[in-house]
């Protein structure tokens, strides 16, 4: 693994641990039981970073997309059914996107709801899964297809957890940092490009993290049920997880969520050029700027016609019509693009292989 994200100055260091786990600890003192949920990685290399003043017992779970199921619910309930839990308790969710969607879905449906926290250990989860409500588990091979809007009571952020993170797991997460300066803030996205391609400990996390967390929470605030604006957030997603979701269950070595989101955003600004007649030098320039930070020779193959039919049953979907976030321009988006399969299809064949 990869290591050292962030310059780590051991003064500050301790200081903001400190403060992190005192606020921590402030939150635990009116909860009958606590609970901590964490996978392997976030059990070895983030947890031992956590200083809790009081009994608590700890749920493990399988880190990875294809644990985000049902099943894996069903174990986290038991495990709180077998404990006692009433709904006096709280579940702390100790990880990335996996961790916080489907520990928020088990918490708010234990008895009818019971309070949960969030601490995002990934920079997927710190900039995009854990803002907003969204909890959600994958069911029958489709991505996030049951969940609910449900706020946590708090999210706590130590930015110190993407020291564990490696190479690839930043650039997962650095996707929806490229997605919110397409949608939203074209000097961001250009800023965000230069600052990738520094070495990773030289990169101004503060600054890509603050920014990212002000863009999607703003969003998040005027829109929290996703009735409007909130959709252009999904920029990439529509092709994305439909993409995620054949790559996890064809591939073994599968697409991450953000690379996935990153293909379905290049997919997303060609068709941009062809709805909205977007400046296509700055698109193309765009394009291979991701083709330099992301490698994608490690796929194999996908089924179009198996990809057609995914993209049917996307959420993002409405009387079934396929519906696209698009650019009017770079940091300018647009919801709810009605696209037909027919137009998908000779697009689908210029970026993916098939």
């Amino acid at each position: 693994m990869d290591k050292i994200r962030l310059k780590k100055d051991k003064e500050l260091f301790d200081k903001e641990l400190s403060f992190f786990n005192k606020k921590l600890n402030e939150i635990l003192i009116d909860y009958s039981q606590i609970f901590l949920l964490v996978d392997e990685n976030t059990f070895n290399y983030c947890y031992p970073l956590l200083k809790i003043d009081r009994a608590y017992e700890i749920i493990l779970i399988e880190s990875g997309e294809e644990n985000k199921t049902l099943e894996s619910c069903q174990f986290i309930w038991n495990r709180l059914l077998e404990s006692n839990a009433d709904r006096e308790s709280l579940l702390i969710n100790l990880g990335g996107g996996v961790i916080t969607d489907m520990g928020g879905f088990a918490a708010s449906t234990y008895k009818r709801g019971i309070d949960f926290i969030n601490i995002p250990t990934t920079l997927l989860s710190l900039i995009d899964a854990t803002i907003g409500g969204k909890t959600a588990i994958d069911f029958l091979g489709q991505k996030n297809m049951i969940g609910l809007f449900v706020e946590p009571k708090e999210v706590l952020v130590n930015r110190y957890f993407l020291n564990t993170l490696s190479t690839r797991e930043i650039k997962n997460g650095f996707a929806e940092v490229l997605k919110h300066g397409l949608i939203l803030d074209k000097e961001y996205l250009y800023f965000s490009l230069q600052e990738i391609k520094k070495d990773f400990k030289e990169i101004d996390w503060n600054k890509i993290i603050e920014k990212s967390m002000e863009l999607k929470t703003k969003i998040v605030r005027n829109d929290f049920k996703e009735t409007g604006i909130r959709k252009i957030l999904n920029f990439g997603h529509t092709l994305g997880h439909t993409l995620e979701t054949y790559s996890l269950k064809h591939h073994k070595n599968y697409l991450k969520h953000g690379e996935a989101v990153i293909l379905g955003m290049i997919f997303a600004l060609r068709l941009s050029i062809i709805k909205f007649n977007i400046d296509k030098k700055e698109v193309d320039s765009i394009i291979e700027e991701f083709k330099t930070i992301y490698d994608f020779s490690f796929l194999t193959k996908f089924n179009l016609k198996e990809v057609l039919n995914l993209i049917d049953n996307d959420k993002k979907s409405s009387y079934n019509k396929i519906l696209f976030i698009l650019l009017k321009d770079i940091g300018d988006a647009t919801f709810n693009n009605e696209i037909s399969k027919e137009e998908i299809e000779p697009l689908l064949k210029d970026i993916i292989l098939f």
